[in-house]
């Protein structure tokens, strides 16, 4: 494992990851930022075998990934082997977008669905997160859809990637929901929002926006978060590593390291 409990979430990368040759630089420029960790996502049709040992190469740990649901449920067996491959026990996907499981009745299914795969995940001494949006934070019967996957789901089987920004663009609390989250968040995204003068709202390097960043990170580190992961889904006009950067540095700054 690395020394250090901050990552960086490729997907904010991902126009640079598309084939084997940018993912090298990318796993170097992040590498010379600071980072030892990442989150694979986003990636391109690379081999994982090459990824295993450019992240080897380069010195990286990977902490976590990110897949979609349907892999979970059609192939298994090949996410296994691609966490073994990378040395990773942290399985996540990037949430639920299917109108099927809008619902009340859906987390059940979901839930349902999830048993077998996380009793499979478990067995390979890996887990399985759910990261949010703000979509999750619809009620229905006066819960949201967040809050009824954690209720039901069971804390061995589920575990919680609360993405900070997606939390606040649901008009939520993302201190509340670290706090409710305890002890079953081993990954946690960290991501600023700022607004501009004509009321968007858009995302911001760590630091640079309007989030509680104090409150968030000393509710992680009381609800046992292992590793605390930057993404920025846009950086606009700036360069994605320079946003990275700029994160990592404010961050470490606030004590993180």
């Amino acid at each position: 494992m690395a020394g250090s409990v901050l990552a960086a979430q490729l997907y904010s990368c991902r126009e640079f990851t598309q084939n084997i040759g940018d993912v090298e630089d990318t796993f170097k420029k992040v590498k010379d930022i600071g980072y030892e960790a990442v989150q694979i996502s986003g990636f391109g049709p690379v081999d994982p075998k090459q990824v295993a040992k450019l992240v080897s190469d380069v010195g990286l740990t990977v902490c976590a990934t990110h897949m979609g649901w349907n892999l979970f449920q059609e192939d298994l067996d090949t996410v296994i082997e691609t966490h073994k491959l990378w040395n990773c026990t942290h399985t996540a996907i990037g949430g639920i977008f299917d109108e099927a499981y809008a619902s009340a009745d859906g987390v059940k299914r979901f839930l349902d669905e999830l048993a077998p795969v996380a009793e499979k995940l478990a067995a390979e001494g890996m887990d399985f997160s759910y990261h949010n949006h703000n979509h999750e934070l619809v009620k229905y019967h006066g819960k949201t859809w967040l809050g009824m996957l954690y209720e039901q789901g069971d804390p061995k089987q589920l575990k919680a990637e609360i993405d900070t920004y997606w939390i606040v663009a649901g008009g939520g609390d993302p201190v509340e929901w670290i706090k409710m989250c305890a002890g079953r968040e081993p990954l946690l995204h960290l991501k600023d929002m700022c607004v501009t003068r004509t009321r968007e709202q858009r995302f911001a390097e760590i630091g640079e926006g309007n989030l509680n960043w104090p409150a968030i990170l000393q509710a992680a580190k009381e609800g046992g978060v292992e590793w605390y992961i930057v993404e920025q889904d846009n950086c606009y006009d700036r360069n994605p590593f320079e946003s990275l950067a700029i994160s990592y540095n404010n961050l470490r700054e606030m004590g993180l390291s």
